[in-house]
């Protein structure tokens, strides 16, 4: 016994049944690490747009302004008791689309020109979108992130009609806003940022693919984001 531990120990090891190895410490306390820093970062962010949000809402009183204040609300919220990933795409490509996505739109300005449609359409638009989207981050719950990552498969509320509904609602809310107010500089980033906010969409879905429980998803729910658009 003595010699085969001494000559061979990883097979000497599995002979006995001992566990073939530690884990990789180090490597769990960087990914630890990394997902502390990235809910202090999202956290701070989110509640100072938040807060600018509220003070707007008392001044003007619009009912989108509390609703949008309930979503950044709840990015808040669901990012302090969200699961841990146990999948995540943290490339430089994932990065990008995420950074273009979430922070185009708090980026645009009401703007004077004519707007494109009634008022009572555009407010009723982004009302719904608002709504669709306070909605699916409920769904969404604890899997909620901002990063593609696989935090749980979610297929309940707003996710049985479409794969991606909280975009769903983004979209219907930006255009709900450049019809009332169709600057330049508006369409300009929130057509980049809506392109960027498709192409997460595909970017989510490789790494989530990875699960069979989403790719049997998939099969059942055929839409992304637009229900015979995409």
């Amino acid at each position: 016994m003595k010699e085969l531990l001494a000559a061979q120990p990883e097979e000497a090891g599995a002979a006995l049944g001992l566990p073939m190895g530690l884990p990789e410490v180090p490597s769990v306390r960087r990914r630890d690490l990394a997902e502390l820093v990235a809910k202090i970062v999202i956290v701070v962010l989110f509640t100072l747009m938040a807060v600018n949000i509220a003070l707007d809402f008392a001044k003007t009183g619009r009912p989108t302004g509390l609703l949008l204040l309930a979503s950044e609300a709840l990015v808040v919220v669901l990012t302090v008791v969200r699961r841990a990933p146990a999948d995540v795409d943290r490339s430089v490509r994932a990065r990008v689309l995420t950074i273009i996505s979430t922070m185009g739109p708090p980026l645009v300005r009401p703007a004077s020109l004519v707007p494109l449609a009634p008022e009572a359409f555009t407010v009723a638009l982004s009302i719904c979108g608002l709504s669709v989207v306070i909605a699916g981050k409920l769904s969404l719950g604890r899997s909620f992130g901002l990063m593609p990552a696989n935090r749980g498969i979610v297929c309940s509320g707003l996710y049985r009609l479409v794969r991606h509904p909280i975009y769903m609602g983004y979209l219907m809310t930006h255009v709900g806003f450049l019809a009332a107010h169709p600057s330049v500089n508006n369409i300009v980033l929130l057509a980049t940022a809506d392109i960027a906010l498709l192409a997460r969409a595909v970017c989510e879905e490789r790494t989530l693919a990875r699960d069979p429980g989403y790719r049997a998803y998939q099969q059942r729910v055929r839409w992304r984001v637009a229900p015979g658009l995409f």
